[in-house]
């Protein structure tokens, strides 16, 4: 740690099925809102699972000129429109012509509807009518260009795809660039649209996703011992992130620290977790070693908790693992998913802007739709139902992605 900078967050954006800016997510993350609903992007009629969170009442053109946003996926649009909220939630001026900011944008699927739409034009049409556009909206990289390009950043750029690990994953690499001096200034956090068609039929394949169609607001129902899978989301969460001279510097609100990140990989199975939960316990333990923190430091974890058979009760054994057993029972633990759905490559975004808020405010949102917890699951202070009002000096947000890549996120209350 010695020599290197410290980190901190001094602006939130998100565009979320709870709602456009991170005011109105908040609100409705507060007040326990589910916002699973049967899809209105395709008509899902031949589909198994039928439901999913969307994003709605999202217009590009109020964020993004309309010419540069007709040459964008949907997930590039939500992307902008998030960093673009960020930078004005940080207050921030992109100086000395950007050179010393920089953004990581991370996706897991990236562009998915104009891939299919160019797919589908492709064979009624032939290769000699593909668009010239093709390969520039759909390579996955493309939305941290876009928020590079419209904001001006001309420091370190990049896109990390480790699956629902890529938002975690983006932010806690861009940390390190600010923490090792290559820049002063990171917009970092994660985007998906993947409510498509290929998408939901990919996910619904490998018996992950919920098919909860009759009863779609409790669909969602992370460490229920009825949950039978997740329901997929739509979506951008994006941080400003600082050194905390550069922060200073200019006067910025300080919303909380990020003091650490911790990666691992459980190297063992495509798309299951290790049942013992070690890997997990280890990219926790990084993340807050990172930051001079151990598990009894933990007051609140934003867990991964996606709602599946597998992955839920792994979580909640490697939290007990991480903090120990005596004190387990005192950590609190939600899973926002269970009302804004999995995000997939935009859940570690939207998960860091909540959990920011949680230290800022004080006050922890809940699980929803837990109606028997599952014994399996037990041994934490789940918040269940309603959020809590308290202080939170440290949490850490997990986020745990197919192929086993582990990316956590510590954040502290800020002590000058």
């Amino acid at each position: 740690m010695s020599g290197q900078r410290r980190v901190v967050v001094t602006g939130l954006g998100i565009v979320s099925p709870l709602g456009i800016g991170w005011r109105d997510s908040w609100d409705a993350a507060l007040a326990g809102t589910s916002t699973a609903r049967t899809i209105t992007r395709f008509d899902p009629v031949d589909h198994a699972c039928k439901i999913a969170c969307e994003v709605r009442g999202f217009d590009p053109d109020d964020h993004i000129d309309r010419r540069a946003a007709r040459r964008m996926d949907r997930a590039s649009q939500l992307a902008v429109a998030a960093a673009r909220m960020a930078v004005e939630d940080a207050g921030l001026e992109i100086r000395g012509g950007g050179e010393r900011a920089g953004a990581v944008i991370s996706t897991g699927n990236g562009s998915s509807q104009t891939f299919e739409d160019n797919d589908a034009q492709l064979i009624a049409r032939g290769p000699g009518r593909a668009s010239p556009l093709m390969v520039p909206m759909t390579i996955v990289n493309m939305s941290a260009g876009h928020v590079s390009m419209q904001l001006g950043l001309r420091g370190p750029s990049s896109c990390v795809v480790t699956a629902c690990a890529s938002g975690n994953h983006g932010i806690g690499d861009a940390s390190a660039i600010i923490r090792k001096g290559a820049a002063d200034v990171m917009v970092a956090g994660g985007t998906e649209a993947g409510v498509t068609p290929f998408c939901m039929a990919g996910l619904d394949a490998t018996r992950a996703l919920s098919r909860r169609n009759d009863d779609p607001e409790h669909a969602s129902r992370p460490f229920d011992r009825d949950r039978d899978g997740f329901v997929s989301a739509e979506g951008a969460g994006i941080l400003v992130l600082e050194s905390l001279e550069h922060a200073l510097d200019r006067g910025a609100p300080i919303i909380c620290e990020l003091v650490g990140y911790g990666a691992s990989s459980d190297a063992y199975h495509l798309t299951e977790p290790d049942p013992s939960g070690r890997w997990q316990v280890a990219a926790m333990r990084a993340a807050l070693a990172r930051g001079g923190l151990d598990g009894t430091d933990v007051d609140y974890v934003n867990a991964h908790g996606t709602s599946t058979g597998a992955g839920d009760p792994v979580e909640i054994g490697a939290i007990r693992q991480l903090v120990g057993d005596d004190r387990a029972p005192s950590v609190m633990v939600s899973s926002t998913k269970s009302m804004h759905g999995h995000g997939m490559g935009a859940a570690g975004g939207f998960e860091a802007v909540l959990t920011a808020l949680a230290i800022r405010e004080g006050r922890v949102p809940p699980t929803i739709n837990v109606e028997n917890l599952d014994p399996a699951c037990a041994g934490v202070d789940h918040v269940l139902g309603e959020s809590r009002a308290t202080p939170v000096d440290v949490a850490i947000s997990n986020s745990f992605g197919f192929g086993g890549h582990n990316a956590v996120l510590a954040f502290a209350r800020y002590d000058a």
